[in-house]
């Protein structure tokens, strides 16, 4: 077994303290609106966030993030870091970006050190700093940051539709299923194609800031 496959594991896992858990990315208001209201209309709403959002932007972002860690390229990396953060629709989505970001710097000593320039502000620049710097495979790094989303997705869905464990299982295992083939397109995608165009989501997470009654801080 290879370290670099240990060390995306621990990035991956839900155990690493950053507060993913805490935030639901506009899919707590669409259970009150009732756009999700049961495993299936779950299974949609993820799909589509997979598909035309993360897919589109986040993954193939990431991976040019990972280039430019390796290239110890800081300007590149600054300007990566800051597209991320501009492609934040929300006031909720921008401190979620920058709190995770936050968290994981803090549990690392050293950063600079470790990675070679000065690390970015948001989650995604840090967490694919750490990804470049253990010598991830980019297509591993990305499946791992679409997984480990999935997931967190997933639970919110769980505590909010309510749904089971196994119905939790089955979205996994269809999303799981979709993954390599996203992370395929993203590594193709040229910067001109970069595109997170999705007006439901934006609406979702500007909504849910005003929700009166809510368990997550998106």
């Amino acid at each position: 077994m290879s370290l670099a496959l240990t060390r995306l594991l621990q990035l991956a896992s839900p155990a690493l303290p950053v507060g993913a858990y805490t935030y639901s990315q506009g899919l707590e208001w669409a259970v009150e609106a009732g756009t999700v209201k049961d495993e299936a209309t779950a299974l949609v709403w993820i799909g589509d966030q997979l598909e035309w959002n993360l897919g589109r932007f986040e993954a193939p972002l990431l991976a040019r993030m990972m280039t430019a860690w390796r290239a110890t390229d800081e300007v590149g990396l600054a300007e990566l870091d800051a597209q991320y953060l501009a492609s934040r629709e929300s006031a909720e989505l921008r401190a979620e970006s920058l709190q995770m970001g936050h968290s994981l710097r803090r549990l690392i000593d050293d950063l600079k050190e470790i990675l070679g320039v000065s690390p970015g502000r948001t989650f995604a620049a840090v967490w694919s700093g750490l990804a470049a710097a253990w010598q991830i495979a980019p297509a591993d790094a990305l499946a791992a940051w679409l997984w480990s989303w999935a997931e967190n997705q997933t639970m919110a869905a769980l505590k909010t539709v309510p749904l089971g464990q196994a119905a939790g299982q089955r979205i996994l295992l269809d999303i799981g299923g979709r993954i390599p083939a996203v992370v395929e397109r993203a590594l193709q995608l040229d910067e001109e194609q970069f595109s997170n165009f999705a007006p439901g989501f934006a609406i979702a997470c500007a909504r849910h800031e005003t929700q009166y009654s809510r368990l997550f801080r998106s």
